[in-house]
């Protein structure tokens, strides 16, 4: 069976489809530039937010310690809860040889990780004996994470202070191996991101940092 186009409803039908593809990367970029922007107000707004409640809170913490109200001991005590902030903001985490600086979030939510890093729920948080964990996407916030090495220093940043952890190993496991969430006596901290890091689709496999709390 022979099947016949007519020209011209072929370079229409063509010219449909063109128009179609272009008007579907138009909009693919649109929202790339969407995202990315969103994600710098987002990173900037927090990191503001950040300062000024940590200037907030020395400076409270300042004057009742010359009250003899408060004592500076008590306010790193790992006992004591992370104080409650604004829109789920924990802190910021810093890997200075990587250039890593990047506001964490209550949450792994897929908005919460297109703005920053997310801490994971039923986690340690900073201060507190534990496993800290923290998950972050391998493509913007954690791609740097490809080159940490032993011994690297990540710091993290909250109104309780800062905690410093050294980074102990890497290793590569599957997304379900959770094992590497499991409470710890002592604190660790522990990043995760999909691997590899250049994959293109949805990795099949997980990243995995542990860094020990520098005292």
């Amino acid at each position: 069976m022979k099947i016949v186009f007519k020209k011209g409803a072929l370079k229409r039908s063509l010219r449909q489809f063109r128009w179609a593809f272009g008007a579907a990367a138009v909009a693919m970029l649109g929202y790339c530039g969407f995202a990315l922007a969103d994600s710098w107000m987002f990173q900037n707004r927090e990191n503001r937010l950040l300062e000024q409640l940590l200037h907030d809170r020395q400076a409270a913490n300042g004057a009742a310690a010359n009250r003899g109200v408060i004592s500076t001991a008590s306010l790193t005590s790992p006992h004591r809860p992370l104080p409650a902030m604004t829109h789920g903001l924990i802190g910021r985490i810093d890997i200075a040889r990587l250039g890593v600086s990047v506001i964490v979030i209550e949450g792994t939510g897929g908005k919460t990780l297109r703005r920053a890093v997310g801490h994971i729920p039923g986690t340690a948080l900073p201060g507190q004996p534990g496993n800290v964990a923290i998950s972050g996407h391998r493509d913007t916030f954690f791609r740097p994470l490809r080159n940490i090495r032993r011994d690297d220093i990540i710091t993290l940043t909250t109104l309780l202070g800062e905690f410093r952890y050294r980074v102990v190993s890497t290793k590569i496991v599957s997304p379900n191996n959770v094992t590497v969430l499991d409470p710890s006596k002592t604190e660790v901290l522990t990043l995760v991101t999909c691997y590899p890091f250049y994959y293109v689709g949805s990795a099949p496999d997980r990243f995995i940092v542990r860094a020990e709390r520098v005292i």
